[in-house]
């Protein structure tokens, strides 16, 4: 009997997390899983559905533990970290996503060295499209190599950013990051915080399905996979069909239960204006193409979603003022509502998620709205660099253009020509001084770690950083 591909998986028992399992459950002649799941209840009620799956095996324990996570790395040939601190559960939780998810790849990537051959080991590190931040039109279109800057207030961006970089020059011999988009699933309908109020109508995501997000994994430990795969970091995104704008989801999945007027149950001043996450890919394509996982339509997946929400069916047949009233306002004036911020003239707020008040004053009614038409037509920021020349040609003369690109400087003067993987020493416009690899930084679009956490003054910040003023630039 041929001896079956052992991966070991974080995040088991979570919603993508269980859909991976359902992929390699149906895969058991190939593949035999180990799971590590933290015994908390809602953890332990999702993973008891599994109990029957014969090539599982679960391991109790946190994923910040080195000797737990040591023992599941220990004989796997593929290391997929999905687990993580999510938003909006760690936004009440400062420390909590830092603490989770950077520490939990430090000590996969401590566990994967500590075995006696590395090499054959493929780590797997999940991040964020949250990584961006803000692209609300017409910055709409972006890909891997944009500048890293994340929404005010979101410690689980700017955590994936920080553990991204620890995989990225971690000197591992084989591992990819791939920065997930927003996963539509059925609990996309069931969610009820004031995240909701977050989210600009104007703004656009390229969505994934939990089902070809589970593909793609369950895909990327299969022995097809072309080895130019490794070393480098991905956007997921479900392409063309899964390009909406905000509005436009809102609509179609209210549209879906039966609401024939959503504008009815909100005020159009109730939700922010900016300060959030999500675009459409020029390069989503390209991880399809080497790892080919697509299979799912928006359409298909909503109509799972509200059949697997049959209670929620009953939506359109509830008077829209119980909704207004009930249901939506309360939410946006509880902690961290956009309302909640207006009432209690919390500055920071008012001004992360509208600009001002006299912003907000100014937005308006329905009557005044004209759903969002962004443009279709893709288009890329500059990277401050000839993208035509191969990587085995890049040299000081070019990290030197980039660095000038961005307001910042090359420090180091040993350069190998043609090496992307050795880390660098680097200081930016603000004179903190900071490594990274060529990877990291002309690939990848970091900068500088202690200025990417100021994300409420990356305008001001943007005078002296053409890089980012092609976003963050003043008017």
């Amino acid at each position: 009997m041929t001896e079956r591909t052992r991966v070991f998986l974080t995040g088991a028992a979570g919603n993508w997390g269980r859909r991976v399992l359902d992929e390699f459950r149906e895969r058991a002649d190939r593949f035999e899983v180990v799971a590590l799941v933290l015994p908390a209840p809602k953890d332990m009620a999702s993973i008891r559905e599994y109990e029957d799956m014969p090539n599982l095996e679960v391991v109790f324990g946190d994923m910040t533990d080195y000797a737990t996570v040591e023992r599941c790395v220990r004989g796997a040939d593929f290391v997929l970290h999905v687990g993580a601190a999510v938003s909006p559960a760690v936004d009440d939780h400062p420390g909590l996503a830092t603490r989770v998810n950077v520490g939990s790849m430090d000590v996969i990537i401590r566990a994967v060295k500590a075995q006696p051959d590395p090499s054959r080991i493929s780590v797997v590190g999940i991040g964020s499209v949250a990584e961006l931040g803000d692209r609300n039109p017409p910055h709409h279109w972006g890909r891997v190599g944009d500048p890293l800057r994340v929404a005010v207030f979101d410690e689980y961006g700017q955590s994936k950013i920080v553990a991204e970089k620890a995989l990225v020059d971690s000197g591992l011999p084989k591992w990819a990051w791939l920065r997930q988009t927003g996963i539509f699933h059925p609990g996309v309908l069931e969610i009820r915080d004031p995240i909701m109020t977050h989210s600009p109508f104007a703004g656009v995501m390229e969505w994934a399905s939990v089902e070809d997000s589970a593909r793609l994994l369950a895909n990327l430990c299969e022995p097809e996979v072309p080895e130019e795969f490794w070393g480098e970091v991905y956007n997921i995104g479900g392409g063309e069909d899964w390009r909406l704008t905000n509005w436009e989801l809102q609509t179609r999945m209210t549209g879906a239960l039966g609401v024939k007027d959503v504008r009815r149950w909100y005020d159009r001043n109730w939700f922010a204006t900016q300060n959030f996450h999500g675009f459409w890919y020029t390069d989503s394509d390209r991880l399809h193409e080497l790892v080919p996982f697509r299979q799912d339509t928006f359409d298909a997946a909503l109509t799972r979603a509200v059949k697997a929400n049959p209670g929620l069916k009953i939506a359109g047949l509830v008077p829209p003022a119980i909704v207004k009233n009930l249901i939506m306002k309360p939410l946006t004036l509880k902690h961290r509502g956009t309302m909640a911020y207006l009432r209690d003239d919390e500055r920071a707020g008012i001004d992360a998620f509208f600009g001002s008040r006299e912003n907000w004053e100014a937005i308006g009614t329905w009557d005044t709205f004209w759903p969002p038409h962004p443009d279709l037509t893709p288009h890329k920021l500059d990277l401050g660099w000839d993208e035509s020349k191969p990587r085995d040609t890049w040299d000081a003369d070019v990290y030197k253009e980039v660095a000038d690109f961005r307001g910042g400087r090359l420090l180091s003067e040993d350069v190998a020509t043609g090496d992307i993987a050795t880390p660098l020493e680097w200081t930016c416009a603000a004179g903190h001084r900071f490594t990274g690899s060529p990877r990291l930084i002309l690939v990848a679009g970091h900068w500088c770690p202690t200025c990417v956490l100021e994300s409420d003054r990356y305008r001001e910040q943007a005078e002296s950083n053409p890089f980012l003023a092609q976003i963050d630039g003043r008017s």
